[in-house]
């Protein structure tokens, strides 16, 4: 049940928020009781945090099967994108915005987390790039690294990127352009071309 609950709960977070929903709208859609969730859950904000740990669980073991898969760096970080953008839901709840705003010291662990997963991530991205000379020899890995997971962070403030105005799935294809453009030699500019 404790499962079956954290999967119901995350899906709702992210699909209405983690702000808009309650315990109670997590025991009506599951036919449950609010008892039976504190049972395994002694509040929101335990909730809260179980079904963040769980859905970078997750995203965290998807981006590594699609690293194990041996495409070029490239199609990789297009892969990376898409499978990320399916897990989120829909973005226009903002909910990693509400994260941040309402469960501050958890949105800070999770934060931690990303980098730490992201960084090495982008870093052996950038490598593989190199080596097979579709990215620039004297561009600085942990540099450009750290430069990218900021832009993929900034790219979920609601207050610099206006839903309405920017929807999410063009705001994300733009910004992974920008960035291959930016590192991109000949070759790779082709690959890049290609894919779009």
């Amino acid at each position: 049940m404790k499962d079956q609950i954290l999967i119901k709960a995350t899906d709702l977070f992210l699909t209405l928020g983690f702000k808009s929903v309650t315990m109670d709208d997590i025991a009506t859609e599951m036919g449950i009781s609010k008892k039976t969730i504190y049972q395994h859950y002694s509040n929101k904000d335990q909730l809260v945090e179980a079904s963040t740990m769980h859905l970078f669980e997750t995203i965290s073991c998807g981006i590594d099967h699609i690293c194990d898969l041996g495409n070029n760096p490239i199609e990789e970080l297009f892969l990376i994108k898409d499978f990320v953008m399916k897990n989120l839901k829909n973005e226009n709840a903002s909910p990693i915005h509400q994260l941040q705003k309402y469960y501050p010291q958890i949105h800070k662990t999770l934060m931690i987390r990303q980098f730490d997963k992201m960084g090495d991530c982008v870093i052996v991205n950038l490598e593989k790039g190199i080596e097979q000379g579709l990215f620039r020899k004297e561009i600085n890995t942990p540099l450009i690294a750290r430069f990218y997971f900021a832009g993929m962070t900034s790219l979920k403030d609601p207050e610099i990127f206006n839903l309405e105005q920017f929807p999410s799935k063009e705001v994300q294809i733009a910004y992974l352009e920008y960035h291959l453009r930016g590192i991109c030699t000949q070759k790779g500019i082709q690959k890049l071309e290609q894919l779009l």
